[in-house]
């Protein structure tokens, strides 16, 4: 592959321009070549890390375990339990953020359920929204 510009990079990897700069800001990128003109020119492996970034964050992974996941990336022939456990624990997180959403789908649901209301004065939606703000305020004091 021909060294691109920080745009053609931006389209191969489907990401934009800015985050491509954060992303050299925060390291998780390398600062890359330029042209005696001072533009940006990246290769074959910038595209191959910034692909793995943007799909690694899509699965939802943080910065941290990223940068984390590239160091171990970066040292193939190293074991790979540190990136299982990484993985394994992001799973956890996964699972324990998905029992909250059911949890307060169920909620939602039932209240939902409960609303017969033809007015907003009526209606049960509200009310429980209101009652669980009202609870917490009673609460933090």
């Amino acid at each position: 592959m021909n060294h691109v510009a920080i745009g053609g990079l931006a389209a191969l990897a489907g990401v934009k321009v800015p985050t491509i700069r954060f992303y050299e800001q925060i390291g998780l990128l390398k600062p890359p070549a330029r042209t005696s003109g001072r533009q940006r020119r990246y290769g074959s492996q910038a595209v191959k890390r910034l692909s793995f970034i943007r799909h690694a964050r899509e699965l939802g992974f943080d910065i941290d375990e990223i940068r984390a996941l590239l160091a171990l990336a970066d040292l193939p022939d190293a074991s790979c339990d540190a990136v299982t456990a990484i993985a394994r624990e992001h799973v956890a997180r996964i699972d324990a953020k998905m029992k909250r959403l059911r949890a307060m789908r169920r909620e939602l649901a039932a209240v939902i359920e409960a609303c017969h209301g033809p007015h907003v004065r009526d209606c049960r939606i509200i009310e429980a929204l209101s009652e669980v703000a009202a609870g917490r305020r009673d609460a933090d004091r």
